[in-house]
């Protein structure tokens, strides 16, 4: 028990290899394809509403935050889930929702009393649970931004079969927290397909930490954000109406994103997710035109 304490533990057993598709690519590879149009079509869900301490969502020690005098509150939230429909790939989402399964009974969905106050779960109201967003979609694969149970509550409605996705070190990271969220984060994942992890290399013009170029062609890059967890992840979607930026929880936020401001008590290294953070709205200011959709607000 103290060797647990003194080091933590992986966030979950789930079996992980390396992922069977994506390529790993410079900033200036993505750059010069994402102010044109793509073929991915993406909408984006609010699966359900939700509130949390302010404080876990935004760093109130922050100097911006302190000068604005931004102090602890219960924050509205939403949980979202992306569905994003490649015409030769297939289907995909980027997070989960949440199941109706989840809600209706957390604890059988691996969720012990502690997990469900930690996270206010009494506070979750859906919108569109994560069974009613696929209807009768077949999904080729979920894509995560990270592996937090907010994020991967929609899996009880996800099928067996369907690959998943996750950031480099995401699910094999040790830390204490992970002690917490093990058993729900293992049951959640029980019985599905094993990670796979993006194959991020530097990136040549260091802008980025890695990317990596999905399905080969340049309509959708995931981008290596770590900080908030050890493999977040962003991804840029070329869609029918142009560029999307899903930024996950390295910005949840309209305020962070305003004023460059990371998330509290729910993001590991704080500087890291800053940093991260300041090289998306880089790259935004750089290509405007990209519409960015944060981590849970607007």
């Amino acid at each position: 028990m103290f060797i647990l304490l003194l080091h933590g533990c992986a966030l979950t057993h789930h079996p992980v290899e390396k992922a069977a598709i994506g390529k790993p690519c410079s900033s200036a590879e993505m750059e010069r394809l994402i102010d044109q149009p793509g073929p991915i079509t993406l909408e984006t869900i609010n699966s359900a509403d939700w509130s949390a301490p302010l404080s876990g969502l935004l760093n109130l020690n922050s100097p911006a935050a302190v000068q604005a005098g931004v102090t602890d509150r219960d924050e509205p939230v939403h949980i979202y889930a992306h569905l994003l429909k490649h015409p030769q790939y297939g289907n995909y989402l980027v997070d989960t929702g949440v199941s109706r399964k989840v809600l209706n009974d957390p604890g059988k969905a691996g969720l012990n009393w502690i997990v469900q106050k930690a996270m206010h779960i009494d506070k979750m109201h859906i919108n569109k649970s994560t069974g009613e967003i696929l209807h009768d979609t077949k999904l080729s694969g979920v894509f995560f931004s990270h592996l937090h149970l907010d994020h991967i509550i929609g899996m009880p409605d996800i099928a067996n079969d369907v690959p998943l996705y996750i950031g480099a070190s995401e699910s094999t990271h040790t830390t204490f927290k992970h002690m917490f969220v093990q058993g729900a984060t293992d049951q959640l994942f029980q019985d599905k397909q094993p990670f796979q992890e993006w194959p991020f290399q530097p990136d040549s013009q260091h802008r980025f930490e890695g990317i990596v170029d999905v399905f080969g062609d340049g309509s959708l890059f995931a981008i290596s954000v770590s900080g908030h967890t050890a493999g977040s992840t962003a991804y840029l979607v070329r869609t029918t109406h142009g560029p999307v930026l899903l930024a996950g929880d390295t910005c949840i936020t309209r305020w962070g994103w305003d004023h460059t401001v990371e998330p509290g008590d729910f993001t590991e290294d704080h500087a890291h997710n800053l940093q991260n953070l300041k090289r998306l709205k880089d790259l935004v200011a750089r290509h405007p035109q990209i519409d960015v959709r944060l981590g849970h607000q607007p």
